[in-house]
């Protein structure tokens, strides 16, 4: 049941984030090709370098090294966009940022995950990426109700008040998504929170600030803060199950991003209130 009702709400929520943004959000977010790239640095490069330094230092189990570089090989995670619309940030710009990055995990997860597997487990395994569950994360779950709520903004369909009940029905189905994935991964979490949850929590919290740094040291406002702040701590850890279960048939590589799945929301859920908190020119 949750396998089939979750894509069809992040599809919801894609719909709705849509009907708030216009085709001119997106030419302009992806007009600065420097904030693009530094979107992509953050995520497909500083990111991976942060969980390598992590499991070092933290010494973790060979296992539990591989798990937390195959959740940093996986792009954004749809729920970036909300996230970051909540938190008054660049929404098209975070929805160009895990579109991009979604096409570049066929090259990212095969480099990452191979070179972490013969780095901390000693072995070679060719991965392949998961072309249909990408894909239809891609197309089906983010640009085609994307695309169906930038028609109907743009074209004037729905009324401000009917768009007004879309975003809040859209909220409740995020919220529900974030308790959904706490009761679904309570048991593995309260077996594995000791011994992960600071590894994933780190890799979290210093992701999260590392991509708003950039944004900063790069002179960009808040709201292209968040963004990337948000795409570099949304991480798409369903991608990264899949990789630990299916492909490479080893169920322990598949706990840190469990784990990193719950207190990513945590974490998202404290920037949405701090954002929010925030009077409107401080926040600006």
């Amino acid at each position: 049941m949750m396998q089939a009702l979750l894509p069809a709400g992040l599809a919801f929520i894609m719909f709705s984030l849509g009907l708030g943004l216009e085709v001119a959000d997106f030419r302009r977010a992806l007009g600065r090709l420097h904030t693009v790239l530094l979107g992509l640095l953050a995520q497909t490069v500083l990111l991976p370098l942060t969980a390598f330094v992590i499991a070092t230092v933290l010494a973790l189990s060979p296992e539990a090294a591989v798990g937390l570089m195959i959740l940093a090989a996986c792009p954004g995670g749809v729920t970036a966009g909300i996230v970051t619309y909540l938190a008054r940030g660049d929404t098209a710009l975070s929805i160009s940022l895990s579109a991009i990055t979604s096409l570049l995990a066929f090259l990212t997860v095969p480099l990452i995950v191979g070179a972490s597997l013969a780095h901390f487990l000693h072995t070679g395994s060719a991965v392949a990426v998961p072309t249909g569950q990408l894909f239809g994360g891609l197309v089906v779950v983010t640009l085609l109700p994307l695309g169906l709520g930038l028609w109907l903004g743009e074209s004037g369909r729905l009324r401000a008040a009917q768009r007004r009940v879309v975003h809040r029905a859209a909220t409740v189905v995020f919220v529900l998504i974030v308790a959904a994935t706490f009761v679904v991964h309570w048991p593995a979490i309260t077996h594995h929170l000791p011994a992960l949850g600071p590894a994933c929590l780190l890799l979290n919290v210093v992701t999260m600030l590392t991509g708003a740094a950039v944004a900063a040291a790069a002179g960009l406002a808040g709201a292209q803060r968040v963004a990337l702040a948000m795409e570099c701590g949304i991480q798409n850890s369903a991608l990264g199950i899949t990789v630990a279960l299916s492909l490479l048939a080893q169920p322990a590589l598949a706990v840190p991003s469990v784990v990193y799945a719950v207190l990513m929301n945590v974490t998202a859920v404290g920037v949405i209130a701090w954002r929010r908190w925030q009077p409107a020119a401080s926040a600006a």
